[in-house]
Order: C-alpha cells, then sequence, then structure tokens
C-alpha cells in the first residue's frame, strides 16, 4: 500500500538525501535546486510517497490555475521532473503508483496534471515501468522536444572520431588563431553575452536573472560550471552545464559573442567541455533540445549533430481529469 503525503519544508533534508540514490533522480529533483525561486513565484505541491513507512518515490510539482482549472504540473523552475524512484521499480509498482497520483489529483480537486519526463538515458538502469503505467492510467503526449546526445567514449581522441570534418577543421582554426577555453567564474561577463545574444536572435531574456544564476552557482560549486572561450583577456563565448547525475552533463546555456563568430570558438569550447567531462568520467553529453513546442531549429540540429550527437525525446504527458 502506498501513502502520498503533500511536502513541506521540514522534509527537505529527508528529501534531498533520498533523490541522489534513485535510478533517475536529477540535479532538477533536489529541494536545495529548486528552492532557489522566491517563496510566493510558485505554489509547491510537491508529494513524497511511501511504502511500508519508507519513502518510495518524490514528485516536484507546483499548482497552477488556468481558465478556472486547477492543475498540477511538474516544477516550472526544473528542466524536466517526474517520480524519482529506485532501479528496483516493479511494473505492479509503478501502475499502483500512477493510480495513486490520480486519485490523489481528484480528492483535491485538481483537474489536469502535466509532467514533463526526463530523458531515458538521464537513468542509471534503463526502465520504462513508470512511464508505462502513467500511459495505462490514461495519460498523453501533450509535446514531444527533441535534445541532442553525445555518447562520451573513454579519451577524447575516441570521441573526436565521432566529429565531422568541418568540426575539427573549425576547432583546429578556432586554437590556431589564438582562442583559449578554460573555465571561468566571470558569470557576470557571460551572461552579458548570453543576455544581448538572446535579445538579438530571440527577443527573450534568460531563464534565469544574473542573480538568480549567481545564486545556482554559489549552491552548487560542483555540480554547476561556466566554461569560457577568450581572446586576449575578452570573453567571446560560454557555456554553462549542470550535472545532471554521476553520468549526464547537460549544457544549459550555450553563447557567444556575434561580433567574434569567425573565430569558431564555440567548437572550440565543446572540444575542451568534452576533454573534462571524460576526465570527469561522465558518459553523456546532453547539448540540449534543439525544438520548440516540436518546431525544430535545423541550423541548431545540424551543429549538434556534426559532433556526433544524436537526438531523443524529452517528453510532456498530460492527464485531463473529468
Amino acid at each position: 500500500m502506498l501513502e502520498i503525503f503533500r511536502y513541506n519544508s521540514s522534509n527537505e533534508n529527508q528529501w534531498d538525501l533520498f533523490v541522489p540514490k534513485t535510478n533517475n533522480g536529477t540535479l532538477f529533483h533536489l529541494r536545495s535546486f529548486l528552492n532557489y525561486h522566491p517563496k510566493n513565484k510558485y505554489v509547491d505541491h510537491s508529494l513524497m510517497i511511501f511504502k511500508k513507512g519508507k519513502l518510495f518515490s518524490v514528485f516536484p510539482a507546483v499548482e497552477s490555475f488556468v481558465k478556472g482549472n486547477k492543475n498540477l504540473v511538474s516544477h516550472p523552475g526544473a528542466t524536466v521532473g517526474s517520480f524519482a524512484l529506485y532501479d528496483t521499480l516493479s511494473i505492479s509498482d509503478a501502475i499502483n503508483l500512477a493510480q495513486y497520483l490520480v486519485e490523489y489529483a481528484k480528492e483535491k480537486a485538481i483537474n489536469n496534471i502535466r509532467i514533463t519526463l526526463p530523458p531515458n538515458l538521464y537513468q542509471k538502469r534503463l526502465s520504462n515501468y513508470m512511464e508505462f503505467g502513467l500511459f495505462k492510467t490514461g495519460f498523453q503526449y501533450l509535446k514531444r522536444e527533441v535534445t541532442s546526445i553525445l555518447f562520451l567514449e573513454d579519451s577524447i581522441e575516441s570521441t573526436c572520431k565521432k566529429f565531422r570534418p568541418s568540426h575539427m577543421r573549425a576547432i583546429r582554426k578556432s586554437i590556431g588563431k589564438g582562442v583559449i577555453t578554460r573555465q571561468s567564474n566571470n558569470i557576470k561577463s557571460f551572461y552579458d553575452i548570453l543576455q544581448k545574444n538572446l535579445k538579438i536572435r530571440h527577443g527573450v531574456n534568460p531563464t534565469h536573472s544574473l542573480k538568480e544564476l549567481i545564486h545556482l552557482f554559489d549552491i552548487f560549486p560542483d555540480k554547476i560550471k561556466l566554461f569560457c572561450a577568450y581572446k586576449g583577456e575578452i570573453m567571446i563565448a560560454g557555456v554553462v552545464t549542470f550535472q545532471i547525475n554521476s553520468n549526464v552533463l547537460l549544457a544549459f546555456y550555450i553563447s557567444h559573442d556575434e561580433d567574434y563568430s569567425e573565430l569558431r570558438s564555440v567548437n572550440a569550447l565543446f572540444y575542451h567541455i568534452f576533454e573534462w567531462a571524460i576526465k570527469s568520467n561522465f558518459k553523456v553529453f546532453d547539448f540540449g533540445i534543439f525544438t520548440i513546442n516540436g518546431e525544430p531549429n535545423m541550423g541548431l540540429g545540424r551543429f549538434k549533430e556534426n559532433f556526433g550527437a544524436s537526438g531523443i525525446f524529452r517528453d510532456t504527458i498530460e492527464l485531463k481529469i473529468k
């Protein structure tokens, strides 16, 4: 028998000790990550599920109200959500958990449940039991985005064999023109590049404010890194990476100064990041999505493919409760 309780702040330590022990828990599941948002920004409605008195799963979520409907949705402050679960999850438990979630939602007068699923490769042991349970309970796809994944080999030399020749030439050109790559703590300079680039290309601001991003670096100095490319002392490109778990490294922000585009600094920067990731024992590099609401940015997709990346789904599913 399962029991579902709503999370409260007194459970934070128990929650965060549980997540790293699970099969699919990520940085985005941690309360220490989710709590960087101002307290009044979201109405938290995260869940803790117990089996025989022991913590069995956690489910980060918030309440939202749209057109009079009460919704339970994966936390908007995180890239992915859903249940964090042990690798011993059985098919029976998965189906039961999905059913208990729906019954809980009905008891709380929730009209809609929306879950953003982590890509399967975020799991340490592959399993689709939970997705099967959710679909069997009536969930359907709301949208399917595509994220670009590169499997890292045991050495940078072996990984580079996956690159298209044009990308290897770009890397050599960049290094030959004096581009230097290294880790940096200069978040402000990178943020200026990022903000300018997003305004020019898409007319939007970054997901995080500068203050929020600095705060995240302060909370997770070992899990969030900034890699930058320089021409002399001038920062010309940067990539912010999030350590999803011990196997997966995600590029959360990628940006460069358009005035230095001819130096191909992003190519050299990714070479440096892959080299660091391999030495740090990561197995998978996630470039992030190149689709928005299912519409692909073909140029961005090709850029990632030229490193040897392939696409896998990052799905959002939904259940409308009658």
